[in-house]
């Protein structure tokens, strides 16, 4: 176990994301302004960073390069929203956005795109679209494609597709979340882990290391309060509603991230982490103690993260 937040040389790439400082939008009024953002953290630590929401920060690559480049950051990659079980027209919306994301990050030397799947409950308003679950022609489409966004994207940008599995979607539990992958290649569709949004849904992050390690390509950071879960799922509370208090601050929370670190480091060090705490209309001056804090957690509890 390592307390020197600097020294470590191998293990996971620990990054943060503009999700941690309650960045959800492009353009926000409560929302920190992206210079303070990138400010903030370079002072907390970090030295990789996701894009966040495409349009939040620069979107000429030059410009965002040299932003980056003088606070000492870069790019893990960036976020596609998908929704393909809903159509084959849903190939358009998703090829849109991955030409500006993928064609973006990929010239700042990313190599991922985390998709997110479409919630079947408004992530704004609580509201349900639709069904919770899908049926079996729209789980055809859904990994369909998948898959083809997964090789179009490796194909065109050279960067890998990491899927997300989110609560109040429809691939959150442990067995909608394999059944995603024994329904692709994993060649195109392997996953962004998001701890938080998969212990949501009691999954046990461990286990689905162990029993599906080629698939585990990305790493979500995050903690749930265990006992307020229970509340929300009984009282079917939207996650639009639970975001800023279900997820809470590191150590404070499950599951724990030492195991879940050190697990995926043996498969591959060459992995990033990504701390991602879902702050939603967050005061402006909370999340930088919080960064601090949750990094210190982090280089405390394992000695297999580095900053680089």
């Amino acid at each position: 176990m390592t307390t020197d937040t600097t020294a470590a040389t191998s293990g996971l790439r620990i990054g943060t994301a503009p999700d941690s400082w309650g960045v959800w939008f492009p353009d926000h009024p409560r929302q920190i302004p992206w210079q303070r953002f990138l400010d903030e953290v370079e002072a907390a630590g970090y030295n990789w960073i996701e894009l966040g929401p495409y349009g939040y920060l620069p979107t000429d690559p030059h410009e965002l390069e040299d932003e980056l480049g003088k606070r000492n950051l870069k790019l893990s990659g960036g976020t596609v929203f998908t929704g393909f079980h809903k159509g084959d027209d849903e190939w358009q919306r998703a090829w849109d956005q991955a030409v500006q994301v993928a064609g973006l990050v990929s010239k700042l030397g990313a190599e991922h795109i985390v998709v997110i799947p479409d919630m079947w409950r408004s992530d704004l308003t609580g509201e349900a679209l639709e069904a919770r679950t899908l049926t079996p022609e729209q789980w055809a489409k859904l990994a369909t494609g998948q898959e083809r966004l997964g090789k179009a994207l490796l194909e065109e940008y050279g960067v890998r597709q990491q899927f997300h599995s989110h609560a109040d979607s429809h691939v959150g539990t442990r067995g909608e979340v394999v059944r995603l992958l024994e329904l692709t290649d994993p060649r195109y569709v392997n996953l962004c882990l998001d701890t938080g949004h998969y212990a949501y849904y009691g999954g046990d992050n461990l286990r689905l290391i162990e029993e599906h390690p080629e698939r585990i390509g990305y790493l979500h950071l995050k903690q749930i309060d265990p006992e307020y879960r229970f509340e929300v799922l009984k009282n079917d509370i939207s996650f639009a509603d639970a975001a800023s208090d279900i997820m809470v601050e590191p150590p404070a929370g499950i599951p724990d991230f030492a195991p879940i670190i050190e697990a995926v480091a043996k498969l591959d060090p060459e992995t990033f982490a990504i701390v991602e705490q879902d702050m939603p209309g967050v005061d402006i001056n909370l999340p930088h103690d919080i960064a601090t804090r949750t990094r210190r957690h982090i280089f405390g509890c394992t000695s297999f993260a580095r900053s680089r």
